[in-house]
């Protein structure tokens, strides 16, 4: 877990063991809660960290109802992964909510997973509104593209930094209603969707091309979250 004051939920993925003995860069890939809730030395943490880009996830409607203190910055980029227009699944397991959007909109995650490849030089930070469903699912793909293994991408998923948080978080723009799952997240869960993602498209690389990521994209992917 990092100290970015008033963040519950912001962690570098750094560690994370990859099938080729190597492992998840410290200080490449970091995820996060909403960072609204930053205060001046939350922010100042952000920057001290090296951060490069900072790719939220959170819809238009969310993101100028809560905006980023970072949102005028050059490191902002905003790459929605739901729409307010979008129907309402909030009534629906997490496994069966994650599959929809994955399934209906690959080319948002495509060009989330973009704007990582993308970022410049540093620390990218991967944030929407609690950090558990649309980043964790964003953070799955790159994982599982540079080689982490499921029981890792899974137990990464399973962390929290708080509790609460998820007890009022859907994957959509009604941040005040109830999942139906009012735990901390579940390993298993994410074991569903890695599985879904291999037997329907062939895992996360080929899934991305499906969404509109080039070759280099995955490639850029690789090299900048990989130690060496």
């Amino acid at each position: 877990m990092l100290d970015w004051p008033l963040c519950r939920n912001a962690r570098d993925l750094g560690g994370i063991p990859l099938a080729d003995g190597g492992a998840i860069r410290i200080g490449a890939l970091v995820r996060s809660d909403n960072l609204d809730q930053l205060d001046d030395r939350g922010i100042a943490a952000v920057r001290a960290a090296g951060v490069s880009r900072i790719v939220d996830l959170r819809s238009e409607w969310e993101c100028e109802t809560f905006p980023s203190p970072f949102a005028h910055d050059a490191l902002w980029l905003n790459a929605p992964l739901t729409d307010p227009a979008d129907p309402d699944v909030s009534t629906l397991a997490l496994v069966q909510q994650y599959r929809m959007l994955l399934d209906e909109h690959a080319h948002r995650f495509a060009t989330a997973i973009a704007g990582i490849a993308e970022a410049p030089p540093g620390c990218v930070v991967v944030t929407c509104h609690a950090g558990k469903d649309r980043t964790g699912l964003v953070t799955a793909l790159a994982l599982d593209l540079v080689g982490a293994s499921s029981d890792a991408i899974a137990a990464d998923y399973a962390q929290f930094g708080d509790s609460h948080i998820h007890r009022t978080t859907t994957i959509g723009d009604r941040p005040n209603v109830p999942l139906p799952e009012l735990s901390l997240p579940r390993a298993e869960t994410m074991i569903h969707i890695l599985e879904h993602l291999r037997h329907q498209y062939g895992g996360a690389a080929a899934y991305l091309v499906h969404g509109g990521a080039t070759a280099d994209h995955l490639t850029s992917l690789k090299t900048r979250l990989s130690a060496a």
